[in-house]
Protein backbone atom coordinates (compact mmCIF):
# COMPACT_ATOMS: atom_id res chain seq x y z
CA UNK A 1 0.00 0.00 0.00
CA UNK A 2 1.33 3.54 -0.70
CA UNK A 3 0.52 5.93 1.51
CA UNK A 4 0.96 9.39 2.16
CA UNK A 5 1.45 11.19 5.17
CA UNK A 6 0.88 15.31 5.64
CA UNK A 7 0.26 17.35 8.54
CA UNK A 8 -0.55 20.81 9.81
CA UNK A 9 -2.53 22.00 7.13
CA UNK A 10 -4.04 24.73 9.36
CA UNK A 11 -6.69 25.55 6.45
CA UNK A 12 -4.49 26.91 3.77
CA UNK A 13 -6.12 25.38 0.97
CA UNK A 14 -3.51 26.28 -1.64
CA UNK A 15 -0.93 23.60 0.25
CA UNK A 16 -3.84 20.86 0.22
CA UNK A 17 -3.90 21.67 -3.09
CA UNK A 18 -0.53 20.70 -3.83
CA UNK A 19 -0.50 17.77 -1.54
CA UNK A 20 -3.07 16.10 -3.36
CA UNK A 21 -1.97 16.47 -6.69
CA UNK A 22 1.40 14.77 -5.06
CA UNK A 23 -0.90 12.12 -3.85
CA UNK A 24 -2.44 11.18 -7.66
CA UNK A 25 0.48 11.28 -9.33
CA UNK A 26 2.16 9.23 -6.82
CA UNK A 27 -0.66 6.72 -6.87
CA UNK A 28 -1.41 6.73 -3.09
CA UNK A 29 -4.14 4.03 -1.27
CA UNK A 30 -4.29 5.88 1.81
CA UNK A 31 -3.93 9.41 2.82
CA UNK A 32 -3.04 10.19 6.67
CA UNK A 33 -3.97 13.46 8.42
CA UNK A 34 -1.56 13.82 11.45
CA UNK A 35 -3.43 16.79 12.49
CA UNK A 36 -3.91 20.57 12.79
CA UNK A 37 -6.25 20.67 9.58
CA UNK A 38 -8.25 24.03 9.66
CA UNK A 39 -7.18 25.99 12.30
CA UNK A 40 -4.68 28.78 12.06
CA UNK A 41 -3.60 28.32 15.71
CA UNK A 42 -3.16 31.41 17.95
CA UNK A 43 0.45 31.39 17.39
CA UNK A 44 0.95 31.38 14.12
CA UNK A 45 -1.50 34.44 13.15
CA UNK A 46 -4.16 34.50 10.10
CA UNK A 47 -2.20 33.48 6.71
CA UNK A 48 -2.94 35.63 3.60
CA UNK A 49 -4.08 32.24 2.35
CA UNK A 50 -6.09 31.02 5.24
CA UNK A 51 -8.86 28.93 3.78
CA UNK A 52 -10.85 26.14 5.77
CA UNK A 53 -14.26 26.50 3.90
CA UNK A 54 -12.25 24.95 0.92
CA UNK A 55 -9.57 22.54 2.95
CA UNK A 56 -12.88 21.17 4.11
CA UNK A 57 -14.44 21.09 0.57
CA UNK A 58 -11.17 19.12 -0.49
CA UNK A 59 -11.22 17.00 2.20
CA UNK A 60 -14.57 15.49 2.14
CA UNK A 61 -14.17 14.95 -1.44
CA UNK A 62 -11.52 12.25 -0.71
CA UNK A 63 -13.17 11.37 2.51
CA UNK A 64 -13.24 7.46 1.77
CA UNK A 65 -8.92 7.54 1.39
CA UNK A 66 -8.54 9.67 4.34
CA UNK A 67 -7.44 8.39 8.25
CA UNK A 68 -7.09 11.47 10.49
CA UNK A 69 -6.01 11.65 13.97
CA UNK A 70 -6.65 14.84 16.52
CA UNK A 71 -3.89 17.87 16.08
CA UNK A 72 -3.76 20.63 19.01
CA UNK A 73 -5.44 22.86 17.23
CA UNK A 74 -8.28 20.56 16.02
CA UNK A 75 -11.95 21.01 17.78
CA UNK A 76 -15.41 19.50 17.92
CA UNK A 77 -16.74 22.27 15.61
CA UNK A 78 -13.45 21.33 13.22
CA UNK A 79 -15.30 17.81 13.09
CA UNK A 80 -19.33 19.03 12.63
CA UNK A 81 -17.45 20.67 9.28
CA UNK A 82 -15.83 17.06 8.04
CA UNK A 83 -17.10 14.07 7.03
CA UNK A 84 -14.57 12.06 8.43
CA UNK A 85 -13.46 11.02 12.04
CA UNK A 86 -10.62 13.39 13.26
CA UNK A 87 -11.35 13.35 17.01
CA UNK A 88 -8.93 10.40 18.21
CA UNK A 89 -5.83 11.39 19.56
CA UNK A 90 -3.87 8.01 18.10
CA UNK A 91 -4.53 5.45 15.25
CA UNK A 92 -2.61 2.47 14.26
CA UNK A 93 -2.13 1.59 10.86
CA UNK A 94 -0.59 -1.78 9.96
CA UNK A 95 0.41 -2.34 5.87
CA UNK A 96 2.34 -4.61 4.09
CA UNK A 97 3.56 -6.29 8.28
CA UNK A 98 4.66 -2.72 8.77
CA UNK A 99 2.53 -0.88 12.07
CA UNK A 100 2.51 2.39 12.56
CA UNK A 101 1.29 4.42 15.39
CA UNK A 102 -0.36 7.90 14.20
CA UNK A 103 -0.84 10.52 16.27
CA UNK A 104 -0.39 14.58 15.93
CA UNK A 105 2.61 14.86 18.28
CA UNK A 106 1.73 17.22 20.94
CA UNK A 107 0.87 13.96 23.64
CA UNK A 108 2.96 11.07 21.91
CA UNK A 109 6.21 12.18 20.22
CA UNK A 110 10.16 11.08 20.38
CA UNK A 111 10.42 12.04 23.95
CA UNK A 112 7.09 10.79 25.25
CA UNK A 113 6.57 7.37 23.61
CA UNK A 114 3.74 5.08 23.36
CA UNK A 115 4.28 1.61 24.80
CA UNK A 116 4.05 -0.41 21.47
CA UNK A 117 5.79 -3.19 19.64
CA UNK A 118 9.46 -2.78 18.83
CA UNK A 119 9.80 -1.88 15.64
CA UNK A 120 6.55 0.18 15.18
CA UNK A 121 6.95 3.81 13.37
CA UNK A 122 5.78 6.62 15.27
CA UNK A 123 4.27 9.06 12.70
CA UNK A 124 3.11 11.84 14.00
CA UNK A 125 3.44 16.25 12.94
CA UNK A 126 3.21 19.05 15.29
CA UNK A 127 6.44 20.39 15.41
CA UNK A 128 6.37 21.36 12.12
CA UNK A 129 9.91 20.00 11.60
CA UNK A 130 10.58 16.53 9.43
CA UNK A 131 12.38 13.71 11.08
CA UNK A 132 13.43 9.98 10.26
CA UNK A 133 15.94 8.38 12.52
CA UNK A 134 15.86 5.45 14.66
CA UNK A 135 15.23 5.92 18.21
CA UNK A 136 16.75 4.03 21.09
CA UNK A 137 13.81 2.33 22.16
CA UNK A 138 13.51 0.42 18.69
CA UNK A 139 11.08 2.75 17.11
CA UNK A 140 10.76 4.55 13.72
CA UNK A 141 10.41 7.89 14.54
CA UNK A 142 8.69 9.47 11.52
CA UNK A 143 7.63 13.08 10.86
CA UNK A 144 6.76 14.50 7.73
CA UNK A 145 7.19 18.03 8.22
CA UNK A 146 4.48 20.62 7.78
CA UNK A 147 2.81 21.33 4.28
CA UNK A 148 1.48 24.35 5.12
CA UNK A 149 3.67 26.33 7.83
CA UNK A 150 7.66 24.84 7.93
CA UNK A 151 9.85 25.68 10.85
CA UNK A 152 13.48 25.74 11.23
CA UNK A 153 14.30 26.63 8.02
CA UNK A 154 12.65 23.29 6.36
CA UNK A 155 10.55 23.70 2.95
CA UNK A 156 7.06 22.30 2.78
CA UNK A 157 6.93 18.96 3.05
CA UNK A 158 5.03 15.59 3.32
CA UNK A 159 5.50 11.85 3.83
CA UNK A 160 5.49 8.82 1.59
CA UNK A 161 5.40 5.12 2.24
CA UNK A 162 5.76 2.91 -1.04
CA UNK A 163 5.38 -0.18 0.45
CA UNK A 164 8.92 -0.77 1.76
CA UNK A 165 10.57 2.57 2.46
CA UNK A 166 9.92 6.37 4.03
CA UNK A 167 10.69 9.08 2.20
CA UNK A 168 10.43 12.93 3.14
CA UNK A 169 9.28 15.05 -0.05
CA UNK A 170 9.24 19.01 -0.79
CA UNK A 171 5.57 20.06 -1.48
CA UNK A 172 6.74 22.58 -4.14
CA UNK A 173 8.44 20.00 -6.68
CA UNK A 174 7.76 16.41 -5.35
CA UNK A 175 11.54 15.32 -4.71
CA UNK A 176 12.49 13.70 -1.82
CA UNK A 177 14.23 15.80 0.41
CA UNK A 178 16.98 14.72 2.32
CA UNK A 179 17.56 15.02 6.03
CA UNK A 180 20.83 14.41 6.32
Amino acid sequence: MKIIFFSDIHGMAETLKKLLYHADNMHADQLVILGDILYHGPRNGVPDVYDPPEVVKLLNARKNSLLAVRGNCDSEVDQMLLEFPIMADYAELISDDQRFFLTHGHLWNENRQPDVPEGTILVHGHTHVPVLKKSQSGLTIFNPGSISLPKSGYPQSFGFYDGKKLTVHRLDDGTIFDLK
